[in-house]
């Protein structure tokens, strides 16, 4: 009776949860504290009535919350654990869970039900050593029904152990989907028998390090050859981990990356390029028959491994150019009456879709295949931003939400130069976990339409197991909380003291997650606005090729003088970025002659991403707008560095000037200068 009391509050809106009280990750939509308390010292007598199946996988899990458990035959009317199997369910995922001085009882819809119950009753035992469990009964199902993790394992190739471990992690975070990156351009992964240089030529490199590989001559070598560097998995190894995953109510949704991606492949199988360019191509030529006949051989094998609904083909960042040149290209878009490249590789996955759909599969791709016409079934993962995924939406396709501004977890997650060499930009566990793939402002249908949310974590710069480990987590356990959790039950200060305890376990454990009590944060300039005398004043941008480039115009043409210093990030909207030729070049009228002691910008580089300090800073002063004379020319030597930087480039002194004219010259690298603010004192 109880339970339905419950249920009945929880549709009516009434007995929040209280997040600030919360102690279980991801936060329960319903919890309430009762009188009393459970002496779980004692041996607890678990009972599972008649309808619930997967009776061997609950066991273990049951075992695995700490306590002493007794299976039984009968329900007991002290010390127990009842598994009943009644009510009305509003998911499939849906558990009850009451804990009384009497015992526990436990109702869900699934045995996927049965076991996030028991993940919930596993956290309950770790935050009580004593024993004593307090009494409170909880409703709780998520509210996404896709919450994944990608793990990529073709850049630098994980065992089968490491995989064994996240999934383990992710289970008890009530984690639904490993999307495995098995096919890059880094290594193939999986054992194909049809096309065997796949794993015995494609997989295997030298140097060991992405980042050597991919700026040096980029070859593959023999499996077995000196200093070959690499690996795959069997189909046995690959079924023994959809298994392991199966008992813990993950799916292993595997990804066969096409057309682009796919040096590798065009090395092992060179007759698959396209006609007219010499050997280093990454596209697939899809002008050939020969690249469906592959590719589907290749889907053939690997739908016998992987039992998910879901094959992810890829379809992100083909460069296409390849294809407008190739004569094999040009006469397929011919026949097909195709007016475009995007088409052409519309096309391709038009036909992949419809030989998975006739196996009884159905497709997920990155959203640029949106481009040229999305396949009729297709699920869009949308990782440009949610503009693709909410276009797929609006047509009726479902989309899991995984924009690389929250949950590209492969940027760094503290100050950078404290951080490993990372692809660049800052993505801290608060910007992770403020995500919320379908806000209240998106329409109905759109929301309908969203199906999940996906961490994303490339292993570039990853190259062991423990730094995998740094980057994964704890920023994976917000996704957790995003894809399972309501917002309203949600917040952020306690969600950092839960994960702060789960660090704290999953150290204890041999995990290697970050270290979050020592956080540093954010950069310190940007928390607080700045004063100072050119706040607020006009800029005039003096060329057309000194402009910012539009994606990071930040705040315009005030955005130099608007008092909002950069985080340790490029892309947070502060730091304005210049790309054309000539670099910054800037006037800003004070207004009136004014009495000046200092002119200063901070400058960024992130090399990786092609982010340079200026060579030369040049300071100018005037009172009448025409006639400038130098305040101070600065010289700077720029070199390529693994580690992120920031560094001020200003003048000291006294004049009086109403115009101050800013002038930062790019380096031989090119790239982008990236400033936040003049600051006039």
């Amino acid at each position: 009776m109880r339970k339905f009391i419950v249920l009945f509050a929880l549709l009516l809106g009434s007995l929040p949860l209280s997040a600030q009280d919360n102690q279980i990750t991801p936060a329960p939509g319903l919890f309430e504290a009762e009188d009393g308390e459970l002496d779980a010292t004692q041996t607890l007598k678990l009972y599972m009535d008649e309808y619930v199946t997967d009776r061997e996988t609950l066991l273990e899990a049951a075992r695995a919350t700490g306590l002493d458990i007794k299976l039984v035959r009968r329900p007991a009317k002290q010390g127990y654990i009842n598994f009943i199997s009644d009510g009305e369910y509003v998911s499939e995922e849906q558990y009850y869970l009451y804990i009384e001085e009497d015992g526990i009882e436990i109702s869900a819809a699934t045995p996927a039900g049965y076991f996030y119950a028991l993940q919930t009753l596993r956290q309950i035992v770790e935050n009580n050593p004593d024993g004593k469990l307090p009494a409170c009964s909880m409703l709780d199902y998520p509210r996404f029904e896709y919450r994944g993790i990608l793990i990529d394992v073709s850049r630098h190739f994980r065992s089968l152990d490491f995989l064994k471990r996240q999934i383990d992690m992710m289970a008890r975070l009530k984690m639904n989907r490993l999307h495995l990156h098995l096919t890059d351009a880094a290594g193939w992964r999986m054992e194909i028998d049809s096309y065997p240089r796949l794993t015995s030529y494609a997989a295997w490199r030298t140097p060991a390090t992405w980042k050597e590989w991919w700026y040096g001559d980029r070859q593959y070598v023999e499996e077995g050859s000196e200093g070959a560097y690499g690996g795959y998995y069997t189909k046995a190894e690959l079924r023994e981990l959809v298994a392991y995953a199966a008992d813990r109510y993950i799916t292993i949704i595997p990804e066969i990356e096409m057309p682009g991606h796919s040096d590798e492949v065009l090395a092992a199988y060179p007759e698959l390029r396209c006609s007219h360019l010499p050997e280093r191509q990454g596209e697939l030529c899809i002008g050939k028959e020969a690249t469906f006949e592959m590719m589907q051989a290749i889907l053939d094998e690997v739908i016998k491994v992987f039992p998910s609904e879901y094959i992810h083909i890829g379809g992100d960042e083909a460069s296409k150019d390849n294809w407008a040149l190739c004569e094999d290209c040009q006469r397929r878009m011919r026949e097909e009456g195709l007016e475009s490249v995007e088409e052409l590789q519309s096309y391709m996955i038009h036909r992949i879709e419809e030989y998975l759909n006739e196996r009884g599969r159905q497709i997920i791709g990155w959203d640029e295949i949106l481009q040229g016409g999305l396949a009729p079934n297709a699920t869009v993962m949308s990782w440009r931003g949610e503009e693709g995924g909410i276009a797929a939406a609006e047509a009726e396709h479902y989309v899991i939400m995984s924009p690389h501004g929250y949950c590209y977890i492969d940027a760094p997650q503290d100050a950078p130069p404290t951080q490993p060499e990372a692809i660049g930009g800052y993505l801290p566990l608060e910007k992770v976990y403020s995500y919320d793939p379908a806000p209240e402002t998106m329409s109905a249908k759109v929301a309908y339409h969203i199906k999940g949310v996906q961490a994303n974590l490339w292993a570039e710069f990853i190259p062991t197991d423990e730094h995998y480990e740094m980057m994964l987590w704890p920023r994976a356990i917000a996704i957790a909380e995003v894809g399972w959790s309501k917002p309203q039950v949600k917040d952020f200060a306690n969600f950092r003291c839960r994960a702060l305890d789960i660090v704290e376990r999953m150290q204890a454990e041999g995990y290697n997650p970050f270290d979050l009590k020592n956080e540093i944060g954010d950069r310190p300039e940007s928390r607080e606005p700045i004063d100072h005398l050119a706040l607020g004043k006009t800029v005039t941008y003096n060329y057309p090729s000194f402009y910012y480039g539009p994606q990071y115009a930040a705040a315009g043409d005030v955005a130099l003088v608007d008092g909002l210093r950069g985080t340790w990030t490029y892309a947070d909207g502060r730091w304005q970025g210049f790309l054309g030729r000539g670099g910054v070049d800037v006037t800003i009228d004070m207004g009136e002659p004014t009495v000046v002691h200092s002119i200063k910008a901070d400058f960024m580089q992130y090399c990786g991403p092609g982010v340079y300090m200026p060579c030369k800073v040049e300071i100018w002063g005037s009172l009448d707008g025409e006639n400038f004379e130098p305040l101070t020319v600065i010289d700077h030597e720029v070199r390529y560095e693994d580690v992120p930087s920031f560094m001020n480039f200003g003048w000291e002194g006294e004049t009086e000037v109403r115009y101050i004219r800013y002038k930062a010259h790019r380096s031989r690298f090119s790239g982008f200068l990236f400033v936040d603010e003049i600051v006039v004192r």
